[in-house]
């Protein structure tokens, strides 16, 4: 049976057992507790909490990726980072007599396997379950196999583990491939872990609510939780011992065999294609569900797996980027359940191939910078790298802490990675921002917070309303007196909590007694905090008046509804692949992150500008609507994927070209944002590009600034306007032309200097002319061109040449070309020489180029040279 047949069947099977047929969920999950979809109950979690009645069974083919077995896809036969899990599920419904019956007639009757192919697993204390096996089915005694709480309960161990909340046995159906496979114990049984039994279906059926260790108490709503992998049923029925062998991998695996002209006969070679072909799959859907590679969160573990995959490939000897033309197969492969992949593959590609582009340069750069962190390690007899060696080489040269592990291992060396991870973590709370506000405070539950905050700021900039708490610090306190620092808690507020990106709003909090500065505004669970100072008399609990800057706001508004027309215009121009990843909306300006694979020319920027200030002349009026998230969604209102939505969404809306899930506040009209300036766009990482922008008043002032300095710019080149580009061209041109007049003056200079007494210089070692000289603050250019003299006036022999400068010592070795034909190079002398020299170069047999390492005085270092070449013209002429 195909693959998609075996989809449709299950699904058909369930749907006919009437349960409600789902797609599958995007690999980003609503539930924020978990950062990938990975299993199929993800969707579910409100139906089995019971916070949802409106379904009572329901059945899917869910999207799932995890990484916990990373280190195990390709070396096993069935571990996948990203793959399809089957499943039906009973909320409150049916429970395990049906559970077991569907799956058995499942099995045996619509995929017609043989019975004697099965055996199951209990909970070794789930007698109900043992029964309806042995009792109800009729499984043999001998194929049911008890098992603990580590192998039978979901979550694993939870009785005595933990954690809490709800939890319960499970049973799972295992396929036999035969007692000739694995162990050949007669007493193996689904407990071996031989390759002789695969689990093929796990059926979770959740009684309990765990309130302590082996606290058990039972659910008043039970639930069905099954899983079936795809992958794996598909190879049990295909009679395939390897998930890459089914259809819908196979073909990949033999495209990239052949790619990298490499045989699968070769157990390590076998390991790293079926990685390579399940991480470019994963990674290909995951950027398909909006997440790119970036260095946090979702879009580090894409970015991770693109790069492990490459290097497998490197390791096979591929060079250049090859992954992205996987994702068409990918896509065709898998076009009939998810033609979204096929819609974007192009995209896809893109993100891929950029990714790849990048890693194999930071490849090359900090494989050499480890090569000689190995080489010093040696040298100090360690064969570790410290965290301080690992922490540089990912965060000065790019090189993943995987990479650097794997390639660490083929050096026989350990990593440090506990001192890394501390390394790392000090970083990145150098780079957190700092704020007088502690969420904290709230998160470790030191304060407890239960009022609830009305927001009436979409309606009015001015409330009456009521202080319900005032905090200093940590304590609530009775009043605040002029001159402190605190932080109110209001029953409803015009004021604006941070969020969406968008600043919070600033402004005063009046009460008959005082008045309080708020400076800026958050939201706790239900709870608008203003935080501030007071400024006149004292602020206490009772009737408040609250008063947002009104100039602020707008500035605020106009900037965040800008966000919407500027995504609006990169998909005109760019393509529909473009998505918010991110932005920040302050006073008249915006940073928007986006999808996209390459720079923005010129010519596209201008483009975009444009287009965004003719929806501003348009004077559009802009939509607000609150409506529920499913009919939003049918509207095709575009989502910032990061943000969790709860059952009724606000949706702003511009004519006919801007549709957008949105909390922010924003403004009435476009004509309201008044005009629009990009101020750069930049690469924040691979497949994510930002631009900044001003609106409004700052949109003015940085017109009015460059219409100034062009004017400036005219009056100091003598050039109008529609002409300065040009001058500034024919000044470039002199300015070059001059330029390499100079230096070829200074090169004439330095080699009519050198060539004075070079005669004197020159020695004779086993019959071979060496001239070494030293010089001082020369560079690279200089050298070189003083070697080609230096060869022609010695017509044979060596020029070495050496140079100290402020910060480095380099150096040019040259050769003339009668020394190659005598088997004396520069290339084998700097590779022979290395180590004692202490040389970091490499060049061409007639020509090498370097740094030297050495700290000892140049005249010493002279002696060394002439040395070491003394040494190897000796070991030539043996």
């Amino acid at each position: 049976m195909k693959t998609d047949q075996l989809r449709d069947c299950y699904l058909e099977f369930f749907k006919n057992k009437k349960h409600k047929l789902i797609p599958s969920d995007s690999l980003v999950p609503v539930d924020p507790s978990v950062m990938f979809t990975s299993a199929g109950m993800n969707q579910f979690k409100a139906y089995f909490m019971g916070e949802k009645t409106d379904m009572s069974r329901a059945t899917t083919c869910q999207k799932c990726l995890r990484t916990g077995d990373l280190e195990n896809v390709g070396v096993t036969a069935f571990h996948h980072t990203f793959f399809e899990m089957l499943g039906n599920f009973s909320f409150g419904d049916y429970f395990k007599q049906e559970a077991i019956e569907w799956a058995w007639e499942f099995l045996t009757k619509a995929l017609n396997m043989k019975t004697d192919d099965l055996w199951v697993s209990v909970y070794e204390q789930d007698s109900e379950a043992y029964d309806i096996w042995h009792k109800h089915i009729g499984m043999p005694q001998n194929r049911i196999v008890r098992l603990g709480a580590h192998f039978n309960f979901w979550p694993a161990d939870a009785p005595e583990l933990g954690p809490n909340g709800p939890c319960g046995p499970c049973s799972e159906i295992f396929f036999d491939k035969g007692k000739n496979i694995g162990c050949g114990s007669p007493d193996c049984n689904p407990d071996c872990d031989c390759d002789r039994f695969v689990e093929v279906w796990n059926l979770v059926f959740t009684q309990f609510n765990r309130i302590g260790k082996n606290e058990l108490e039972k659910l008043g709503q039970k639930n069905i939780d099954t899983g079936m992998g795809l992958e794996r049923m598909a190879s049990v029925l295909q009679g395939k011992m390897n998930n890459f062998e089914i259809d819908i991998l196979a073909p990949i695996v033999e495209h990239v065999r052949k790619d990298l002209k490499t045989e699968l006969t070769d157990l390590k070679n076998k390991q790293f294609v079926h990685a390579i072909v399940d991480h470019c799959r994963a990674a290909s859907f995951s950027i398909s569900d909006g997440v790119f590679p970036s260095n946090e969160d979702r879009g580090y573990v894409v970015r991770r797996l693109i790069r492990k995959a490459a290097y497998h490939a490197c390791s096979l000897g591929r060079k250049k980027p090859f992954l992205y033309s996987l994702v068409p197969l990918y896509a065709e492969m898998m076009k009939k359940p998810y033609p979204e992949l096929w819609d974007k593959k192009e995209d896809i590609s893109a993100v891929i191939k950029a990714e790849e582009e990048k890693f194999l340069s930071a490849l090359d750069t900090g494989k050499s910078q480890m090569v000689m962190l190995l080489e010093q390690a040696g040298k100090e007899n360690r064969t570790e790298l410290k965290g301080d060696e690992v922490f540089k080489l990912y965060d000065t040269f790019g090189l993943p802490p995987d990479t650097i592990k794997d390639i660490a291992q083929e050096a026989d060396f350990t990593v440090d990675e506990e001192g890394f991870r501390q390394l790392l973590e000090q970083r990145k709370e150098q780079s957190r921002s700092s704020s007088m506000f502690d969420s904290e405070i709230f998160a470790k539950n030191e304060i407890s917070l239960e009022e609830k905050t009305e927001f009436k700021g979409y309606d009015t900039l001015s409330l009456d309303t009521e202080i319900v708490r005032v905090l200093e610090g940590k304590e609530t306190v009775s009043s605040l007196d002029r001159g402190k620092n605190g932080m109110v808690v209001l029953s409803a507020t015009p004021f604006y909590a941070e969020s969406g990106g968008q600043k919070d709003d600033k402004g005063v909090i009046r009460t008959e007694k005082g008045l309080f500065a708020v400076d800026h505004v958050y939201k706790v669970k239900d709870a608008f905090i203003h935080s501030g100072r007071v400024i006149e008399g004292n602020i206490a609990q009772g009737k408040a008046c609250a008063e947002v800057d009104r100039d602020r706001r707008k500035a605020l508004t106009r900037a965040h509804t800008a966000t919407h027309l500027l995504q609006s215009a990169l998909r005109s121009l760019l393509g529909t692949h473009v998505a918010q990843q991110g932005s920040l909306v302050d006073v008249d300006r915006l940073r928007f992150d986006f999808t996209h694979f390459s720079g923005l020319s010129r010519e596209e920027l201008a483009e975009v500008e444009k287009l965004v200030n003719s929806y501003i002349l348009r004077s559009d009026p802009i939509g607000k609507r609150v409506l529920p998230y499913d009919e939003a969604k049918k509207e095709k209102a575009l989502a910032f994927f990061e943000e969790k939505y709860s059952d009724f969404v606000r949706v702003i809306s511009v004519a006919d070209y801007s549709k957008e899930f949105c909390g922010g506040t924003h403004a009435d009209n476009t004509a309201e944002i008044g005009s629009f300036c990009i101020l750069s766009e930049y690469s924040v990482s691979s497949g994510i590009r930002r631009i900044e922008a001003a609106v409004g008043k700052e949109a003015y002032r940085n017109f009015a600034y460059f219409k100034n300095i062009t004017a400036q710019a005219g009056e100091i080149l003598k050039a109008g306007e529609d002409r300065i580009i040009e001058r500034i061209g024919a000044l470039q041109k002199e300015l070059r032309i001059a330029r390499e007049k100079a230096d070829q003056l200074q090169k004439n200079m330095l080699a009519a200097k050198a060539e004075k007494d070079v005669e004197s210089k020159i020695e004779d070692i086993e019959g071979v002319k060496v001239l070494v000289l030293g010089l001082k603050d020369k560079q690279f250019p200089d050298l070189l061109h003083l070697a080609d003299v230096l060869r022609g006036k010695i017509g044979s022999g060596l020029v070495l040449l050496l140079a100290e400068n402020k910060d480095s010592r380099i150096f040019v070795f040259a050769a003339t070309r009668d020394m190659e034909q005598k088997k004396i190079t520069c290339k084998d002398f700097v590779s022979a020489c290395r180590q004692d020299l202490d040389l970091r170069g490499g060049g061409r047999p007639l020509l090498c180029q370097g740094v030297v390492a050495a700290t000892d005085d140049i005249d010493k270092y002279k002696d060394r040279l002439l040395k070491s070449v003394k040494e190897y013209l000796q070991k030539c002429a043996s």
